[in-house]
């Protein structure tokens, strides 16, 4: 089983990105929620590791349940975003500022309630408790970590995959011109 954990990570991780993709009709919006999942697994190895606890299949479901967690949380920064910069007409700084402004109170809200539930599993004492700890700890631990970065990382990712994004889509044009004009049935025929 232990073998198999990062074909299921990997597997998941793709599954996300098909599914983000098709939602977002986007191959770059995915990649920005996704960019926020490396700090939450850091954190939640970290502190696995500063607690002495051993990576089993426990703390391997509490990753899972971050995973759904932090995503839902760049979900709401980049969905808002979005919808503000065609609605409104807001460049993508003005967009993604106002959803870090206006979505930071439901972010740390579901992020508190997520790490003060994870205290109680990570701390208790008794009969089978010592099967939960690991999950506590990892959650606690990357929701700790995500949201002290998450907030810093997602915007900057969502304008730089922006501005490439704008660039693919400029070179794009313009490999598509020259392909054209080099293309054997546009071209016109000499008069003899």
């Amino acid at each position: 089983m232990v073998q198999s954990e990062p074909v299921l990570v990997i597997g998941a991780l793709l599954t996300l990105f098909i599914v983000l993709g098709i939602l977002y009709e986007s191959c770059v919006h995915p990649l920005t929620i996704l960019s926020t999942l490396p700090s939450a697994a850091v954190g939640a190895v970290f502190a696995l590791l500063l607690f002495r606890t051993d990576f089993d299949v426990i703390a391997l479901i509490g990753i899972f349940a971050l995973i759904g967690i932090v995503m839902k949380n760049a979900i709401m920064m980049v969905d808002f975003a979005l919808v503000a910069g065609r609605s409104a007409s807001l460049t993508p700084y003005e967009a993604i500022r106002q959803a870090c402004l206006l979505r930071f109170r439901p972010i740390l809200m579901t992020s508190l309630a997520v790490m003060v539930a994870a205290v109680p599993l990570a701390v208790t004492r008794g009969n089978g408790a010592e099967m939960h700890h690991p999950l506590g700890i990892a959650m606690g631990g990357g929701l700790v970590v995500s949201q002290l970065l998450t907030l810093y990382t997602t915007p900057v990712v969502y304008l730089y995959l922006d501005r490439f994004s704008r660039w693919a889509g400029t070179w794009w044009q313009g490999f598509g011109a020259r392909h054209d004009a080099g293309w054997p049935a546009a071209r016109k025929e000499p008069p003899r």
